[in-house]
């Protein structure tokens, strides 16, 4: 077995020495923010022996959660493709199946188990199958412990800091017989130049900043990803420029927390998410996003530079999680229900013609009749274009999941339902706003519902699906918007020259 204890140094054992020298991910551990340097390291390489090791076989990677999995699975693709693996869609036709996995919610856990089920008939089938568990669950104790206990047809355990460790432990998998498990409990330094397969030829994710700091009490992400982290602005601008010789359109910046980018670089000047948006948007790429940003970091300037608009898109997701303040308290979010309006009022004002977007929380730790009803009155009031909403979800290891789940189920699926008809009717109205105009649509794909149908997105990030040749996929086209949905927009495509009279 391969272990890992909490300085990240690796020790090999085997599974009869595990009470004694395994050690499993901490999150209490994970929570201690040392003051020591984040090293960089550019020297990343597969080592010669393990260049092909996968020859002749292929991998699955499965990705569940937020884009910053998707980023992550990218790069575990571009290594195995360099150890010599094929990737493939299908189960059956897989000898390495990684399970890229996500801890923000008790149901995204719940799937992840429920495939984990699903693959042990295969295992059987395939004793040779390398089958693995890696990113967020991966941190967690209690997963770990589940996992050895009820699913010793799982053969590599690795987490959110060791990805570029992969080469090694696939050997280890491939050639050992017991589970390989190594999960780092704090946080490594910043690997670049990494391979990467990117799913996709026209947009792009770039993370721009790795962790969280802000210890929401709901939330496992600081626990499994670590403390903030920053990549150097030169790396960054060097990614984009290269995306933009190869003819992307769009890329989107990532970051648990992305608008606090630049805290922790030691660099001459202040520097932050708008002074690297300041330099993003001279580069020549047509649209260019970032997500997930939090209240308490959106600065002046930040907003000065998106009000310039050009490649910068007119799109703020901006996450408020309730609308009241005591909840907010409860939750340490730390701003209240007036600073966070003064701040969208801020933006708006800036950017008049900005979608702006959110996610909210119901049925939190104590929340009354009337706390829920300020979250409704602050949805009229700033009328979000849309919203992810949640029912609170307790995770393990968070401050929040001591507290006593004190409201009903069906108090919160009521209370979701009222929102969600809330959202839904605002969405609705927005979207009448665009009846007869043409917009401008990054062209997606085929619709997921009808392949004769093509799919794409507007600058404010709003679904558009019209009929048009399969050539325009990857391209921008102007749309003539013909009907309007709750959530989606149907149209006609246009030339640029009848969009210019």
């Amino acid at each position: 077995m391969t272990t890992s204890n909490n300085d990240n140094s690796s020790v090999l054992k085997t599974e009869k020495d595990y009470d004694k020298y395994f050690q499993p991910p901490s999150l209490k551990d994970a929570k201690r923010r040392g003051k020591e340097d984040v090293q960089v390291h550019y020297d990343f390489e597969i080592p010669d022996e393990m260049k092909l090791i996968g020859k002749g076989k292929k991998f699955l990677v499965r990705t569940y959660g937020c884009q910053m999995n998707t980023h992550d699975s990218e790069n575990m693709a571009g290594i195995l493709h360099e150890m010599g693996f094929e990737a493939t869609e299908n189960t059956k036709e897989a000898d390495v199946i990684l399970l890229n996995t996500c801890a923000i919610r008790e149901n995204a856990e719940n799937k992840v188990f429920g495939e984990i089920g699903h693959l042990k008939p295969l295992k059987q089938e395939k004793p040779e199958l390398i089958i693995g568990v890696c990113g967020c669950m991966s941190q967690e104790e209690a997963v770990i412990n589940r996992i050895l206990q009820k699913h010793q047809h799982i053969d590599l355990i690795f987490g959110t800091h060791n990805i570029h460790r992969l080469p090694h432990l696939m050997k280890e998998a491939i050639l050992g017989k017991e589970m390989v498990i190594e999960v780092w409990s704090k946080e490594g330094d910043i690997v670049e130049n990494m391979p990467r397969v990117r799913q996709g030829s026209t947009q792009a994710w770039v993370n721009i900043m790795y962790g969280c700091d802000k210890f929401c009490t709901y939330c496992i992400v600081p626990y499994t990803r670590g403390k903030e982290r920053s990549r150097m602005p030169e790396d960054i601008i060097s990614e984009v420029r290269d995306l933009a010789r190869q003819g992307y359109k769009e890329v989107t910046l990532l970051g648990q927390n992305v608008n606090a980018y630049g805290k922790d670089l030691a660099l001459d000047k202040e520097y932050g998410l708008g002074q690297l948006m300041d330099e993003l948007r001279k580069i020549d790429i047509p649209r260019i996003r970032f997500t997930t940003s939090h209240p308490r970091d959106f600065d002046d300037y930040l907003i000065d530079v998106l009000a310039q608009g050009g490649n910068l898109v007119e799109h703020i997701h901006l996450p408020v999680q309730h609308g009241n303040t005591e909840i907010l308290k409860l939750m340490a979010r730390k701003y209240t229900r007036e600073q966070y309006l003064e701040l969208a009022g801020k933006i708006k004002k800036a950017i008049p013609n900005a979608s702006f977007t959110t996610d909210l929380i119901v049925g939190f730790p104590n929340e009354t009749d009337e706390q829920f009803e300020d979250m409704l009155s602050l949805v009229k009031e700033v009328e979000f274009d849309s919203a992810f909403t949640y029912i609170y979800s307790p995770r393990e290891g968070t401050p929040a999941a001591k507290m006593e789940d004190n409201v009903p189920m069906e108090v919160k699926k009521e209370r979701l339902a009222r929102l969600n008809a809330l959202v839904n009717e605002i969405s609705a109205k927005k979207n009448l706003e665009f009846q007869g105009k043409v917009v401008e649509v990054l062209v997606e794909g085929e619709s997921k519902k009808n392949p004769d149908v093509l799919a794409g997105r507007t600058r404010t990030n709003r679904l558009v699906n019209f009929r048009a040749p399969k050539t325009v996929i990857g391209q921008i086209v102007y749309i003539k918007i013909t009907n309007v949905k709750t959530w989606s927009l149907d149209g006609d495509m246009v030339e640029l020259a009848e969009v210019k009279k």
